[in-house]
């Protein structure tokens, strides 16, 4: 069996060893928002992500639209940005996303890893990502890819 890894795993002021089986090779990251979540697929080897269409849509039909990336793409695990505060705080979305998060759990059946995403739109339009959101969910993947052995 492979060794597992672990990632750094920041959750407000507290950070925390997350478990990564170092089976898991291939990933899709999400950027929840309320009425946009972007997107991304990465692999652990080369340690980069490259972004995916943003899905502009809510409910069952930002599902649907994820299944479709997890059907087409067939990642062995999910990673979902979490916002906090610049102090670390939690708000609103934090909770939504986090919600989003056991969704995905519940409806995939695969490992969902949280990563606090704090800056990540700022850094993707520093970048010039041309689709924030879509930008936003590659650097989420790739800080996540970056903490694993």
């Amino acid at each position: 069996m492979p060794e597992a890894g672990t990632a750094q795993r920041t959750t407000g002021p507290k950070v925390e060893a997350v478990v990564v089986s170092a089976g898991l090779q291939t990933f899709l990251s999400l950027d929840f928002g309320t009425k946009r979540t972007g997107a991304a697929f990465g692999n652990r080897l080369l340690r980069s992500a490259r972004p995916l269409a943003t899905i502009a849509a809510t409910g069952d039909a930002r599902m649907a639209q994820i299944q479709s990336r997890v059907l087409e793409w067939q990642p062995q695990a999910l990673v979902v940005g979490v916002p906090y505060h610049p102090d670390g705080a939690e708000h609103e979305n934090t909770l939504l996303a986090r919600k989003f998060a056991r969704s995905l759990r519940a409806r995939f059946k695969l490992p969902v890893f949280e990563v606090d995403e704090r800056y990540s739109t700022a850094e993707a339009l520093s970048n010039g990502a041309t689709d924030a959101d879509a930008g936003a969910a590659c650097i989420i993947l790739e800080q996540f890819l970056r903490a694993l052995p």
